[in-house]
C-alpha cells in the first residue's frame, strides 16, 4: 500500500513539483505521516511546512504565467523526477520502506510529468486558452495530494 502511495505522491511532484512536499510535509506535522524517529522527521517541523508551502503558492502563481517554461525541459523534468524521489521516500520511511518508495515516486513523477503535459496540452486546446486548464491541474494536484497524505495516516 506504500508504495501505491509513494507512486501516487510522485505523479502529484509530476503534476504540481511543489505540491507534493508540501502536502507531505503538512501530513508530517499535524501526524498523519509517523516520521518521529526516522531520517524524514524534518518535515514535521513546521520551518519544513512554511518553506514547502511558500514554495507551492510560488509555483501555482508563476505557473499561470505565459512565459512558464515546459515541464519536459530538463531542468523542470529533473526537478520533478527528484521531488517525486524525496516526497515518495519520506513516505517511505513511515513503513520502513524509503528506497522503494523513492523508486515508487521516480516512477510517478515520469509518469506525472508526461501525462500531466500531455493532459494540459488537451485542455488548453479545449478551453482554447491555458489558465483554465492550469486551475484544473492545480485543483486536481492539491485535492490529490491531500487525500493521498489522508491515506496514509
Amino acid at each position: 500500500m506504500l508504495y501505491i502511495l509513494a507512486l501516487l505522491i510522485g505523479v502529484i511532484a509530476g503534476l504540481r513539483a511543489m505540491t507534493a512536499p508540501a502536502a507531505v510535509a503538512w501530513g508530517c506535522y499535524v501526524g498523519w505521516l509517523p516520521v518521529t524517529g526516522t531520517w524524514a522527521s524534518f518535515m514535521g517541523h513546521w520551518v519544513a511546512v512554511g518553506i514547502f508551502t511558500i514554495l507551492a503558492i510560488v509555483e501555482l502563481v508563476t505557473d499561470q504565467l505565459p512565459s512558464t517554461p515546459s515541464r519536459k525541459v530538463p531542468q523542470q523534468f529533473g526537478a520533478r523526477i527528484v521531488l517525486g524521489a524525496f516526497t515518495g521516500a519520506v513516505i517511505g520511511a513511515t513503513g520502513g520502506a524509503t528506497i522503494g518508495g523513492l523508486v515508487a515516486g521516480v516512477i510517478g513523477a515520469v509518469i506525472g510529468t508526461l501525462g500531466g503535459a500531455e493532459a494540459r496540452g488537451r485542455l488548453a486546446a479545449a478551453f482554447g486558452k491555458d489558465p483554465p486548464a492550469a486551475f484544473i491541474e492545480d485543483a486536481v494536484a492539491i485535492i490529490g495530494g491531500l487525500l493521498i497524505v489522508a491515506a496514509v495516516a
